[in-house]
């Protein structure tokens, strides 16, 4: 979208067309949102269209007076571990201005150890205010936090269900500091959006190919690219063949070998089979041998909708 069309009223319509282009069979499970798009209009379109969501709210004055309300009382229950210390949640039901109907929120708290963040920033502008926290009776200082949802799971689960956006959110930022997705600018859209899509488009590539390498983890491209592709080759050629020295000075180049060895024995592999096989077939084949760690041993099949059109 455009630079002034970034908030979660303009991203709606773009979601819904994704997933009404896809087909209800393909759907996620779950929508998870920052408090930027925890809107009613996207809130009622989810439940409309029974599609569940979990997304954090923005601590307003009707929030902040909600956990004022339930700070003191007992029924916190454990929610999970954090970087800095482990939250406690509690449920309750809120109808929020500007929302069509109550909805379940859960609260979330987490106590702050050593001095306070916001009296630490009186002294250092530069240090992050805290968002709201509070003080307790016996001087104990919480940080809170609020998530809405239309799940029915316990709040431990929840909490770490909206935590796990972290891991989803790494990606963009790979993307962006790693691959360049952030370093263009351009007045014509349509130029922006093209090397948008060349950049994810290389991006995803290069994922399947480290994973045809590493299948039990994703590598970065900040740690990937020096170990897979910076090396030097010498050309040999006698006796009518030629043979490709390549010598890496990296630390893991032994790792590195065999993990290309392993991807070169495979395409040998498929390309023994290939001509038996359709493109697509040959495709689906080596995303089922990148993602094998996620399929146990599965094969990846196309579609009906692709499986019907012609190669």
């Amino acid at each position: 979208m455009a630079g002034n069309q970034h908030a979660a009223n303009h991203a709606g319509p773009g979601l819904w067309a994704l997933l009404d282009r896809i087909g209800r069979d393909r759907w996620p499970r779950l929508l998870r949102a920052d408090k930027g798009f925890a809107s009613d209009a996207l809130m009622s379109t989810c439940e409309e269209r029974g599609l569940a969501y979990l997304m954090r709210l923005r601590l307003t004055k009707n929030v902040k007076r909600a956990i004022e309300r339930l700070a003191g009382r007992g029924g916190w229950q454990d929610a999970g571990p954090g970087l800095t210390g482990g939250w406690q949640g509690i449920d309750t039901t809120l109808k929020l201005s500007g929302w069509t109907k109550a909805r379940r929120v859960v609260l979330l708290r987490r106590r702050i150890k050593g001095e306070p963040a916001t009296n630490r920033a009186a002294e250092n502008p530069d240090q992050l205010r805290l968002s709201f926290a509070t003080v307790a009776d016996d001087g104990e200082v919480w940080e809170h936090a609020a998530l809405v949802t239309s799940l029915g799971e316990p709040i431990l689960g929840l909490g770490q269900l909206y935590r796990d956006r972290a891991d989803c959110e790494n990606v963009f930022d790979e993307l962006k500091n790693q691959w360049g997705w952030g370093g263009f600018t351009t007045h014509d859209l349509a130029r922006c959006r093209l090397a948008a899509r060349i950049v994810a488009l290389v991006y995803n590539w290069w994922n399947l190919f480290t994973r045809l390498a590493e299948p039990e983890q994703h590598l970065e491209a900040i740690t990937s690219r020096p170990l897979l592709l910076t090396a030097i080759a010498e050309r040999i050629r006698h006796a009518r063949q030629t043979t490709l020295r390549i010598v890496s000075t990296h630390a893991k180049a032994r790792w590195a070998a065999r993990a290309l060895a392993g991807i070169a024995a495979f395409l040998g592999a498929l390309a023994n089979a290939a001509e038996q096989l359709t493109l697509q077939q040959r495709w689906y084949r080596i995303l089922s041998h990148a993602l094998r760690h996620f399929l146990g041993g599965r094969v990846l099949k196309p579609p009906a909708r692709l499986a019907a059109a012609p190669a």
